[in-house]
């Protein structure tokens, strides 16, 4: 009875705790609970008598039990199915955000530092100090560094997607576009297309919004597109969040054919589409866009620095068409008074500029494939498989022999101070238990394959790596 007394209770509190319920709201009455919970009535009572007790709801005679009026915080972690902490997005992040220098991590989303363009961005920290003081004093614009958003303006155009540098709003990170277009776009209880696996931070900043999460199961070649089709009918999402080019986390690059049938399922639906190109510069040749073929008219493009120049470069953009920006303008201004740092967007706009820059991207692209070859073949004696090989990147999306459960073998790992990514964090559906992230650009301590082939108990170990 106290187990499922206490099961009860907490149904309750996370309700409340993600605003489910909001003060003053009746809670479920004690039979359509004990129903929907499968327990007896008796076990509700009870629980409805020590929530009362502590004060978290109150009863009013006749009429039922109320949440109390008392103020009740936000907490992310309670708003959807609760989860394993192992494989909470949250949780992942904070692994690997708060690590210590010794702790390894094959399963964060940057590069190490010298795999970055050090030289580069020193070279361009030193030039912002000497330029005009009023960046080291003053606000950043509302739209942000006018020269490098005509930066973007001209690479988007010679990429084949017209957006005037009036078109593009500067933000402060990657995931703040995406937080900042959740604000313009969506209210809570809205429906959001996401892939299945995708990026967990998606899921995240989704939570923050209180919407309701759909996903479509990601192939090599992109979204399943019947699968796409039969979802907008049946649950009529809003927007559609999505990586088409070196998709996160399985490396697949969106294919021209399922692209056009993507926005063509969306223009027919009334989607909008939101285009996370983070990883645009990692590509060898450049592979189909949404934004490009819909021109900006329902396709929001977005993007950052962080993984092609620094995790320290917090700087962000949209791409959408000019009655947009002007609306998420003011939005941004009501939330950030202003765009980026004017300090970050001088230095992102040096680095891009500079001589070197072109030859440092095109080493990078050479060094993680080569990374992405070596991590493989050391992975597959231990019976790890990649889904399948990327075009560029630095994410291999890999099934764990056996069905071993990705969360245990992330759990395993912690204990040796490697921090991996389980693959329910990137799934919705949580169908992708066995599957695993690795990031090889972290991956060349032999630590990391000694500890992957204890907790998997399989294979040998393959060829050192020369990295």
């Amino acid at each position: 009875m106290t187990s499922r007394t206490t099961a009860v209770m907490e149904t309750i509190r996370s309700r409340i705790a993600a605003r489910a319920l909001a003060p003053g709201d009746r809670v479920p009455s004690i039979r359509s609970l004990a129903a929907s919970l499968s327990v007896s009535p008796s076990t509700v009572v009870e629980a409805y008598d020590r929530l009362a007790a502590d004060g978290t709801i109150i009863s009013r005679p006749g009429s039922g039990f109320y949440v109390s009026s008392g103020t009740q915080p936000f907490a992310l972690a309670n708003v959807g199915p609760r989860r394993d902490r192992a494989v909470d997005p949250l949780w992942v992040s904070r692994q690997s955000l708060d690590a210590a220098p010794s702790v390894i991590r094959p399963g964060c989303g940057w590069l190490p530092p010298d795999w970055l363009p050090q030289d580069s961005l020193r070279k361009a920290i030193r030039a912002a100090a000497r330029s005009d003081a009023v960046i080291l004093s003053d606000y950043g614009s509302a739209r942000g560094l006018s020269a490098l958003r005509g930066h973007l303006s001209r690479q988007f155009q010679s990429e084949g997607l017209n957006a005037s540098p009036d078109q593009i709003l500067l933000t402060p990170s990657g995931s703040q576009s995406i937080d900042l277009i959740c604000r313009f776009l969506l209210r809570p209880g809205d429906t959001v297309l996401v892939d299945d696996p995708c990026y967990f931070n998606f899921h995240a900043v989704l939570r923050a919004h209180q919407v309701k999460v759909v996903s479509v199961p990601y192939t090599a070649t992109g979204p399943d597109a019947d699968a796409f089709s039969k979802v907008l009918l049946e649950a009529a999402p809003r927007v559609y969040l999505t990586n088409s080019a070196l998709h996160n986390p399985t490396g697949a690059t969106m294919t021209p054919q399922v692209a056009h049938r993507i926005l063509s399922a969306a223009t027919a639906h009334d989607v909008i589409i939101v285009e996370d190109d983070i990883f645009a510069g990692f590509e060898p040749e450049l592979s189909a866009r949404l934004a490009t073929l819909d021109g900006l008219a329902r396709v929001i493009r977005i993007g950052s620095f962080s993984k092609i120049l620094s995790p320290a470069m917090r700087c962000g953009y949209i791409a959408a068409r000019p009655d947009w920006i002007e609306a998420l303008t003011d939005l941004q201004i009501a939330t950030n008074f202003g765009g980026p740092d004017a300090l970050v967007t001088e230095i992102v706009h040096a680095a891009l500029t500079d001589s070197s820059y072109r030859r440092n991207v095109e080493t990078l692209r050479r060094r993680l494939s080569a990374a992405r070859s070596t991590v493989a073949a050391r992975l597959e004696p231990l019976g790890i498989r990649p889904k399948l090989m990327p075009r560029g990147g630095f994410y291999l999306w890999c099934q764990l022999p056996g069905g071993l459960d990705a969360a245990d073998v992330a759990r395993r790992a912690l204990e040796r101070s490697i921090v991996l990514a389980p693959g329910n964090v990137f799934s919705v559906s949580e169908s992708a238990t066995d599957w695993m992230r690795f990031n090889v650009s972290q991956m060349s301590d032999p630590l990391v394959f000694e500890v992957l082939q204890e907790v998997t108990g399989v294979g040998h170990l393959g060829p050192r790596s020369s990295e």
